[in-house]
């Protein structure tokens, strides 16, 4: 018996739940942010074990399974949404020959095929980009879209018009309707210059404006592939067109002819076309063959122009890949067989602690200069304070360094660990602020609780603060916002927006301020005066408080002045009433659950011990409540009265699952709100109607048992159509 059969079937629950909030989180940081924490080879990892998992105990399969689900939803996205005619699939991985034999076997049982019928195959190297889909009608391009979660993508089009590498028409007769698919990327010779461009920059306005130039305050890319997906993802297609991005196609979409009968000669019509497509890309007729050029490609991976990480293989003939078909997320008829990590040992000289936008404290390793793959490695991440502990390193520890995928080096053994030497002490106070760093209960991330005050995190958070979802205040974006953070008119916090008026003469005095947005901005500034109080409460970006919780909240409360009077009343109810002995977790999260909401005057089931956790732990922070009060100095929301209206759904607790594709779930229970609805997170006999969008599972299921009222999105907006 092996170690997965040998789980109890509640420790094989307990564990796909945790690895689907993985996996989920890391499909986030990696499609949807362009900013991973962990390397391919820890991420592939976690899916294999999570496979191994599910094939062991199939009736436990969720409805996220990592499996079902492709790359990572955009709601958040400040691009316009683009709903994929053909889904954008993704890839199941190979890590051995052995497993691409394996590929090729479980291919000639799907067809049936005898002995003598070989299975060609094509075989190209797989680039780490940015997937994207270009859609061309009678051979022009109408529209370019990210690959999203498959089902919905960003529009780009305007910024893929600005790419060199992609014809705006298409040479010589193409079908009516052709989307051609494949990745943006940045070449390894770019991306240097890219980042070299960006620390001149950095140097040339530090110079400009009489500062001592900190390279630390330049904020460049770390790989070609983030490179590559922060660009194409921009509002302004301006920027897009001043990075030196290309394109490779690999496959296509939706098309009304497919002029070709395999995999390899519609590859060179595309090419045909004016649409480049890898050099690399061959024709095979069996898996020896394959298997050399995956050998080969391996071998000048490192003098690539370009990052890969893996070779592709896919069945040639168009007909066996229809016969063949897709599983959950991936055609059954390709397979990526992706490169091993390759090894170093040199020595981690220092630890040093970076904290991000969001006030995460990350550990990176210092390193005596080490090459790795034909790529010089000099730092390395750590992850984060449980990781340091795992591999016990210090300041001058022998270690053996990973490098996978072209994504991020990290430690993977400590050579030296038995060493008698001090054991490194992760930081319980920020770097950059001095303020408290804390873990939440169960999560291994440290974060720093100085928010607005701390300068690591200033410009994310007052970003936040004015952005469409909080404050709403227009003309006041990003640059702007960096622009008054360097001269220093931002220092105390957001208060400091509605005293920008105080500079209006300095301003006026500045390249791209004129006298009519100078008077424009200062317009958008003083109409928010008076904010929605729940608005106002989601811009401070407390932890766990969204724009649904802040709105719960402010529905118990009323006046959001009581809220730091109501966290200190939390803080003493906690401190004075503990898990008794012999009570139950349960029971006791239960007690807690129920104290909390009777001293904030909510029934909301969002509010619980981790948004009062966030609330303590914000306002215990002195500076915090001084920027509370400086704030409430420069503007008065008034009491927060949530305004509905009537509408067929009156009354009825509705429940949203699945996948909305016109809305964020949080924009769903708003509008559930505003109808005079409940907006419930799970089904039971109290619920009315749901909501159910692609992908609804067990809440679907429970529902129609229930005998329920089911509709889709489509019906909802009909319904708040409806109501006016």
């Amino acid at each position: 018996m092996t170690e997965i059969e040998s789980l109890s079937p509640a420790d094989a629950a307990n564990e796909l739940m945790r690895l689907a909030k993985q996996i989920a989180h890391h499909n986030k940081r990696y499609h949807a942010e362009d900013s991973p924490e962990i390397s391919d080879a820890d991420y592939d990892a976690l899916v294999r074990r999570n496979n191994e998992i599910e094939a062991a105990f199939p009736d436990l399969i969720r409805a996220d399974s990592p499996n079902r689900l492709v790359g990572a939803a955009v709601e958040a996205s400040p691009l316009a949404k683009v709903a994929h005619a053909a889904r954008m699939m993704s890839l199941d991985n190979a890590f051995s020959g052995e497993d691409v034999e394996e590929f090729a076997a479980r291919v000639r049982r799907f067809l049936n095929l005898g002995e003598g019928e070989a299975v060609a195959l094509t075989a190209e190297d797989k680039i780490d980009g940015l997937s994207c889909s270009l859609r061309y009608e009678q051979g022009r391009l109408v529209q370019a879209a990210t690959r999203g979660d498959g089902a919905v993508g960003e529009d780009v089009t305007a910024n893929v018009r600005t790419i060199g590498d992609i014809p705006q028409e298409l040479a010589g007769e193409a079908p009516d309707v052709f989307e051609i698919r494949g990745e943006v990327y940045m070449a390894k010779s770019d991306f240097a210059a890219l980042n070299a461009r960006l620390m001149e920059e950095g140097r040339a306005l530090a110079a400009q404006r009489g500062q001592e130039f900190d390279p630390a305050t330049v904020r460049q890319f770390a790989n070609p592939r983030n490179a590559a997906a922060g660009s194409l993802r921009q509002k302004d297609a301006s920027v897009t067109a001043s990075r030196p991005l290309r394109f490779l196609a690999h496959g296509w979409g939706e098309a009304s002819a497919v002029p070709a009968d395999t995999q390899f000669d519609m590859m060179q019509r595309i090419a045909a076309w004016g649409v480049p497509v890898s050099p690399l890309l061959k024709r095979f007729e069996g898996v020896a063959e394959v298997l050399a050029h995956y050998r080969t490609i391996e071998a000048e991976r490192a003098e690539m122009p370009y990052d890969i990480d893996g070779v592709v293989y896919k069945v040639d003939r168009l007909d066996w890949q229809q016969r063949l078909g897709f599983v959950a997320k991936a055609p059954r008829w390709a397979i990526a067989h992706k490169f091993p990590a390759e090894r170093a040992q040199t020595t981690l000289e220092a630890i040093d602690i970076q904290v991000g936008r969001t006030g995460k404290l990350t550990p990176v390793g210092r390193l005596t200069p080490v090459t790795v793959g034909g790529v010089v490695v000099s730092n390395v991440t750590l992850h984060n304070r449980d990781e340091i502990g795992r591999l016990g390193v210090r300041p001058g520890d022998r270690v053996v360094i990973q490098r996978a995928g072209d994504v991020i080096p990290q430690v993977v053994e400590n050579l030296t660990r038995d060493e008698d030497r001090a054991a490194y002490i992760f930081p319980d106070h920020c770097p950059v602020c001095g303020s408290e760093a804390v873990a939440e209960e169960g999560e291994v991330d440290v974060r720093c609780t100085g928010g607005l005050i701390c300068n690591a995190q200033k410009f994310e958070r007052l970003r936040h603060f004015v952005s469409r979802g909080a404050l709403d205040i227009e003309g006041l974006g990003e640059k702007s916002i960096q622009e008054f953070l360097d001269l220093g008119w931002l220092d105390k916090g957001p208060a400091d927006i509605f005293r920008l008026k105080n500079h209006r003469d300095e301003l006026l005095g500045r390249e791209g301020w004129k006298e009519k947005s100078v008077d424009n901005l200062f317009t958008a500034i003083e109409a928010k005066r008076s904010p929605d109080a729940a608005r106002l409460l989601f811009g401070l970006g407390i932890r766990h408080i969204g724009a649904v919780t802040a709105r719960d909240l402010l529905k118990g409360l009323g006046d959001i002045a009581l809220l730091p009077a109501k966290a200190a009343e939390i803080q003493a109810y906690l401190d004075a009433n503990p898990q008794a002995e012999g009570e139950s977790d349960g029971k006791y999260q239960t007690r807690k659950m129920d104290a909390i909401k009777a001293i904030l005057e909510v029934r909301a089931d969002g509010i619980g011990p981790a948004v009062a956790e966030a609330l303590g732990d914000f306002f215990h922070e002195p500076h915090n409540r001084a920027l509370w009060d400086d704030l409430l100095s420069e503007v008065s929301p008034p009491p927060y009265v949530v305004e509905t209206r009537e509408s067929e759904v009156s009354g009825m607790t509705v429940v949203f699952t699945g996948k909305l594709e016109t809305m964020s779930r949080d924009e769903a229970k708003a509008q559930a709100e505003a109808l005079g609805a409940k907006a419930a997170g799970s089904v039971s006999a109290k619920t009315d109607l749901v909501v159910a969008g692609p992908g609804a599972g067990s809440k679907l299921k429970q529902a129609s048992a229930l005998g329920i009222r089911v509709i889709d999105e489509a019906e909802w907006a009909k319904i708040v159509e409806a109501s006016g």
